[in-house]
């Protein structure tokens, strides 16, 4: 997914400036806590997230450059994701993020749930820049990050998963933060309630789509497709839209999963996964979000035409990254 191919203008000198703000943001008189802070933006990212609130901005605005909100909303929304990733990191025990090695593995998990907290925080002071319904968003979404992550823990190892808890959980911990980021760009455009609810909708669809997808990739592709070891979902004992499915049909995979897999053990049991139409089946509740983040944008009004078919584009990328 290359952002720059989207045809948006102005998204690409946007970004920069999104980086320079937060490379501000991160800095610290604790030199230490600074450095630790900025390891994750040094190693890049999609940066899809202020890529989807610079977005709407320019849908609710015309194509950019985007205004000096807009750019701070971006920031808000990439440190609130870094931050998560901080977190994750120490919850999946992680070595490797981003190809380097991740800040507990570096550092120790107490240094990296520190510094995790420091960049919620920063996301959160940029947010109250933008006033009290910016702010009380973002934490609202913080909040919902938290629930979602805590839902998944609840079900590790646990066959008896079904899809109910399974979409509520990646609503909290993926879905969430799009659609916040395509509010706050709305937001900070000053666009009307109606259109901010249908960005919203567009967000909140995409980011179910998008996880459904990773999801799915990550029983499928290889870990040179990744960039990351495939098949770890299975591995720590999370079982996805693709597992859920296949586990209604297989005796075998409900046999090989509910505990510690060994490497052969896993690569088995995606083979069973993969096999079954458990994939295909997942792959449709993608495209009937991905049905539904274009509704979303086709019904709301006064949107600039031209970044609503990028947006669109971004849609269709993520489901041909499984075909």
């Amino acid at each position: 997914m290359n952002l720059a191919d989207l045809g948006l203008p102005s998204l690409v000198g946007d970004l920069e400036r999104v980086e320079q703000s937060l490379d501000d943001s991160v800095r610290n008189q604790n030199a230490y806590l600074g450095e630790v802070a900025s390891h994750l933006l040094g190693a890049g990212g999609k940066r899809l997230r202020p890529a989807l609130c610079l977005a709407t901005a320019y849908a609710a605005t015309g194509p950019g450059p985007a205004h000096a909100d807009a750019i701070t909303g971006a920031s808000s929304v990439e440190l609130v994701h870094l931050g998560s990733l901080y977190h994750d990191d120490v919850i999946d025990e992680a070595e490797t993020r981003r190809g380097v090695p991740s800040v507990n593995a570096r550092w120790s998990n107490i240094v990296a749930i520190l510094a995790g907290d420091y960049l919620l925080a920063r996301a959160s002071s940029l947010a109250a820049s933008l006033g009290a319904d910016v702010a009380a968003l973002l934490a609202a979404t913080i909040g919902e990050l938290c629930r979602g992550q805590v839902l998944e823990l609840q079900h590790l190892f646990d066959t008896g998963r079904d899809e109910t808890t399974y979409l509520s959980a990646i609503e909290g911990k993926t879905a969430s933060l799009f659609a916040t980021s395509c509010r706050i760009g709305g937001m900070v455009a000053d666009a009307d309630a109606p259109t901010l609810d249908a960005l919203s909708a567009f967000g909140h669809h995409l980011g179910m789509c998008f996880q459904i997808v990773d999801d799915v990739l990550d029983v499928t592709a290889s870990d040179a497709e990744l960039g990351k070891p495939s098949g770890n979902d299975l591995i720590e004992g999370v079982y996805t839209l693709p597992v859920i499915y296949s586990l209604r049909d297989s005796d075998e995979l409900r046999d090989l999963i509910g505990q510690p897999l060994t490497p052969e053990a896993s690569e088995r049991a995606r083979s069973v996964v993969a096999s079954n139409g458990a994939v295909g089946a997942a792959l449709d509740v993608a495209r009937a979000h991905a049905k539904l983040a274009d509704e979303a944008l086709a019904g709301a009004a006064g949107l600039d035409l031209d970044v609503c078919n990028s947006l669109r584009r971004l849609v269709d990328d993520l489901l041909i990254r499984t075909a």
